[in-house]
């Protein structure tokens, strides 16, 4: 049986999960290899990607975790204490798999936004939040700054909300081998922004400077290489790729 979600949006995704997640965890079960999230164990990860750029091993069946959330739960495990105290924490567009173990948490105070997902507790434009200023210890905001225009306003909207000292955890599409982001706004239609983007809602490709983009609004930033902290029989078996991950911290 071969497996390719490469065109669904995250709505169908959830749903489909919620229907058939035993299922897909029972056919699938094995040792080969393991969501770190919630520790099951798997016979293979499924194929993902969009258009050519099929990615093998990317989807855990049982969970639909992808690369970066299994990376980011193993950073925050493994490098963070974040999990374990008492924090209050801003999930904005908030994935499925983090998501039903999050509300768990009763030692945060956790709240979800976004614009459309059916997961978000509180509707709102990421360029002009409905929060106070500075009352916020974590944020997370995984791979939707690629997809608003005006991300600089956004930026400064994570910032504003953040306490002192609070943290910002923004995972974006980022190629290591461009200095600059990439941006052209006369690309409208969906067919060619899939082409030149990589996907049909993204408007930039963000290079190297993605980090100083943060700066610019007040952040201190870090690109968090865990990769290269793992060996590679993990990196396999934990169904990763070579990524780092941005932490923004406010320190103003």
């Amino acid at each position: 049986m071969r497996w390719v979600l490469n065109t669904f949006h995250r709505p169908f995704l959830i749903r489909i999960s919620l229907i058939f997640q035993p299922l897909l965890r029972w056919y699938f079960s094995g040792s080969k290899f393991e969501d770190p999230i919630d520790g099951s164990k798997y016979r293979k990860f499924l194929p993902y990607g969009y258009g050519e750029e099929l990615r093998q091993n990317a989807l855990c069946p049982g969970t639909l975790s992808l690369e970066r959330h299994r990376l980011l739960w193993l950073y925050l495990s493994k490098e963070t204490n974040f999990l374990n105290q008492p924090l209050k924490v801003l999930h904005l567009a908030p994935e499925q798999v983090f998501y039903r173990l999050f509300k768990k948490f009763d030692h945060w105070d956790y709240t979800t936004t976004d614009l459309y997902s059916p997961l978000a507790e509180v509707k709102a434009d990421i360029c002009k939040l409905p929060f106070e200023s500075n009352i916020y210890d974590l944020v997370f905001c995984n791979h939707v700054l690629e997809h608003v225009p005006e991300d600089q306003k956004a930026m400064s909207e994570l910032h504003r909300v953040l306490k002192k000292g609070g943290t910002l955890i923004a995972q974006v599409p980022i190629k290591e081998d461009r200095l600059k982001t990439f941006e052209n706004w006369s690309i409208t239609s969906t067919d060619e922004r899939a082409k030149v983007f990589g996907q049909y809602d993204h408007v930039r490709i963000y290079g190297q400077d993605y980090y100083s983009r943060l700066e610019k609004v007040g952040f201190k930033t870090k690109a968090f290489d865990l990769i290269s902290k793992l060996k590679p029989a993990e990196i396999i078996y934990f169904g990763l790729k070579k990524e780092k991950i941005p932490v923004a911290v406010k320190n103003h």
